[in-house]
C-alpha cells in the first residue's frame, strides 16, 4: 500500500484547496489508506474508496507545504527586550569645537548626550528600550571640548541631555525620560497603578541623596554608603518582581547608570562589594544586564572606576 504524508495535526495534506494553510515538514509522518480515511472528511460507501485512491494517486510536490499547528495563543505584555530585540547601532563620533552643527530644526528628533554622562545615559536608556533608535537620532557632544554652537543654538545651559522635538528644546533627565515615554510610540515603561506612582516619585526624590551619600563616601570609609544601598535593597523588595516597581519602568533607568559606576569603584577602591548581604540587589544588577536596551549605553568598567578616581581625586589608594 502506498503512502502518503498528511499533517497529522491538522489533517491537511499537501496538495490543500486551501492557499494560505500549509503544513510544516516536522508535522508530517507516512498514512495508509486506513488512517487517511479517518483523516479525511467523514464519507460512506463506495465514495470513501475513490476518495482515498484519489489522495494516495496525487502527485505531491516535494519539499511538502507547510501549515501551522492550531494553537491557541496567550496575549503577552511587550516586554522592552521585545521592542528593543537586539538592534546594534553603530554609534557616531561625539562633535566638538571643530565640528559643523547638524541641521537644528529641521523635523529631525535629536537626542543630545555624552557616552560618559549619567543623566544622558538615562535618556539614551529610555529612548532603546521604547524601540525609537529609527526615531530619535543621537547626536554625542564631547562635553571636555564643547561646540560653541550648542549654547548659542541648542540648548543655553550647555548641559546634556537635550531633546530636540516639535522645535523646540527641552532638558533635564527625568523629566525627559517621562516626556519620551509619554510623547512617543513604543512600550509604556510606566504603571498605571497609582500605588507603584507613587513609589516612583518617591524614588525619583531620593536619588539626589542617594548620589551624594554614596559619592561622600568615597572620601572615608566605603562601608559609609551601607545605608544608601540598604535603602535600595528595601526599596526591591516593596514589590513582586526583580524591579523597583515589580515591573521594568523609567525608576531602573533612573538608578542604573549611577549603580554602573558605584558598583566597581566601590569594589576596586574600597573593597566594599554592595551586593554582599543584598540579594535583591543583586537580582536586580543581573536582570538590568540582561536588558539590550541598556547593554547598549555601557561603558567599560575599568573606564568607569579610572574616570571616578580622576573625578574624586583619589588617584592612590
Amino acid at each position: 500500500m502506498a503512502a502518503l504524508k498528511v499533517c497529522y495535526a491538522c489533517g491537511i495534506g499537501p496538495g490543500s484547496s486551501s492557499s494560505t494553510l500549509t503544513c510544516s515538514p516536522i508535522h508530517t509522518a507516512p498514512f495508509s489508506s486506513n488512517q487517511i480515511r479517518r483523516i479525511l472528511p467523514r464519507t460512506t460507501g463506495s465514495s470513501s474508496s475513490v476518495l482515498v485512491r484519489a489522495v494516495l494517486s496525487f502527485h505531491f510536490p516535494t519539499p511538502f507545504p507547510f501549515c501551522p499547528l492550531p494553537v491557541t495563543k496567550k496575549a503577552t505584555r511587550l516586554s522592552p527586550a521585545m521592542a528593543t530585540g537586539n538592534i546594534q547601532e553603530i554609534l557616531p563620533a561625539a562633535l566638538d569645537s571643530t565640528s559643523d552643527p547638524p541641521p537644528i530644526f529641521d523635523g529631525t528628533t535629536r537626542l543630545y548626550i555624552s557616552y560618559t554622562c549619567p543623566y544622558a545615559q538615562r535618556v539614551w536608556i529610555t529612548r532603546n528600550c521604547k524601540g525609537l533608535q529609527d526615531k530619535i537620532k543621537l547626536v554625542p557632544i564631547d562635553l571636555k571640548n564643547r561646540p560653541a554652537w550648542y549654547k548659542e543654538k541648542v540648548y543655553p545651559a550647555n548641559k546634556v541631555p537635550a531633546l530636540e522635538h516639535n522645535n523646540e528644546v527641552k532638558g533635564e533627565s527625568l523629566e525627559l525620560i517621562k516626556y519620551i515615554d509619554s510623547n512617543f510610540e513604543g512600550p509604556s515603561l510606566f504603571p498605571d497603578d497609582p500605588a507603584k506612582k507613587e513609589f516612583a516619585e518617591e524614588l525619583f526624590t531620593y536619588i539626589d541623596s542617594f548620589y551624594k551619600t554614596v559619592t561622600s563616601s568615597f572620601k572615608g570609609d566605603g562601608n559609609e554608603a551601607g545605608a544608601a544601598f540598604d535603602y535600595i535593597e528595601t526599596a526591591l523588595s516593596k514589590f513582586e518582581g526583580p524591579f523597583f516597581l515589580g515591573q521594568f519602568s523609567l525608576v531602573d533607568m533612573a538608578y542604573a547608570p549611577f549603580i554602573e559606576r558605584f558598583q566597581p569603584f566601590l569594589l576596586e577602591v574600597k573593597k566594599y562589594d554592595i551586593t554582599l548581604g543584598r540579594p535583591k540587589l543583586a537580582t536586580w544588577i543581573e536582570e538590568m544586564n540582561k536588558n539590550e536596551g541598556y547593554k547598549q549605553t555601557r561603558r567599560d568598567p575599568k573606564e568607569l572606576v579610572e574616570s571616578y578616581k580622576i573625578r574624586f581625586m583619589v588617584l592612590h589608594f
